[in-house]
């Protein structure tokens, strides 16, 4: 097991002038479950390959534990990856599948069994050794691919996007699986996901990037409830959060005639900006009664989903100038379809971003 440690990493792609990854700087603990979060072409898989040596760097370095691997091979690195499309061999089964890096290291067989079945008890696969993976399902397909990192008991496990083949029922049981054996095993762990939901269920802490450019690095509840700027803001959450943008009046920040105050802390440092961006969680919302200061809010639909219900609003009056907003209300007291409602939040439940910057504006 080791540390691992991006170092104002950079990788820029020949024939382009933008990095894909941009001065990466990222400390992972030892036997910590690090998850790479971001939208398509984020630099998430980039910088995933980068620390395996499938990718050069073009600056900075890549360390595991204190061994500097900025320009070792992959196979010097003593890492084991799992891909996003398994990758096994059709022609051997399950066992040999598992058993090959092993095997090609000089283990003696009788040791190298050992270790095959141990790994398959740990993931369920005993009865499955001797079949071909074409006679597995993709689940069962995605174990093997991970009882073949097992074996090896590398420092590091490296994981790119491995569920996403999967059928959405299994990818929610596998990746509980995934991170309960993370945590069994105890090494160190670097997994990339398109899936925010999947970052935040699995990841002891979480990474976000954006156009190559680490965004915020922490827990997933610090993720949720302390963004550092818009785009982690809108990106963490489902459904996202509500981004409302303001005029900064004398009384506060004025959303369609919803007012919420500013802190005077936050008001300096607002700077030249005319207004503010407002962030709510759809969960802080609440209903509130015509004569109280709230958001009006027309209603298009309402998501009744049994324990929840989503409510998806119009703002602004109509035309182009229309926005969608979404709350969650009480799932047995849904309002109508084309009514019109007033929503409310309470002010420790509100964001406050800079129209300019997109950061975080605190007290």
């Amino acid at each position: 097991m080791a540390t691992v440690s991006y170092d104002k990493a950079t990788r820029i792609y020949p024939g382009s002038d933008t990095p894909a990854v941009d001065k990466l700087d990222l400390e992972i603990a030892d036997g910590e479950f690090m998850v790479l979060v971001g939208p398509s072409g984020c630099g998430k898989s980039t910088s995933l390959r980068m620390l395996a040596g499938l990718e050069e760097i073009n600056e900075g370095a890549v360390r595991i534990g204190d061994r500097d691997v900025t320009h070792l091979p992959p196979k010097d690195r003593d890492i084991a990856m799992v891909f996003q499309n398994y990758a096994l061999y059709p022609h051997m089964t399950v066992a040999e599948n598992m058993g090959f890096a092993l095997k090609m290291q000089g283990v003696p067989k009788d040791e190298r069994l050992k270790k095959v079945r141990e790994a398959a008890e740990l993931l369920g696969l005993q009865d499955l050794l001797d079949r071909k993976p074409k006679a597995l399902s993709g689940g069962q397909r995605q174990r093997v691919a991970m009882g073949r990192a097992i074996v090896r008991q590398p420092k590091v496990f490296l994981m790119d996007e491995p569920l996403s083949n999967l059928d959405a029922k299994l990818r929610v049981s596998t990746r509980t699986q995934i991170a309960a054996l993370q945590r069994r095993l105890g090494i160190t762990t670097v997994y990339v996901t398109h899936d925010q939901t999947e970052a935040m269920t699995m990841g002891d802490r979480v990474a976000v990037l954006k156009d190559g450019v680490l965004q915020q690095t922490d827990t997933p509840l610090n993720l949720y409830d302390k963004p550092a700027n818009v785009f982690v803001a809108g990106f963490i959450g489902s459904p996202a959060m509500n981004l409302l943008e303001a005029k900064i009046t004398d009384k506060g920040a004025d959303v369609g005639g919803y007012v919420v105050p500013i802190e005077t802390a936050v008001r300096s440092k607002l700077g030249d900006d005319k207004t503010v961006t407002v962030g709510i969680r759809p969960e802080a919302f609440r209903i509130v009664g015509d004569d109280e200061n709230g958001l009006q809010v027309e209603v298009a639909v309402v998501e009744e989903l049994g324990a929840d219900a989503f409510l998806y609003g119009l703002i602004n009056g109509g035309g182009e100038d229309q926005k969608e907003i979404i709350a969650r209300i009480d799932a047995r007291r849904p309002p109508e379809k084309g009514v019109k409602v007033k929503l409310a939040a309470d002010q420790d439940r509100i964001h406050m971003f800079s129209t300019s910057s997109g950061e975080r504006l605190t007290a």
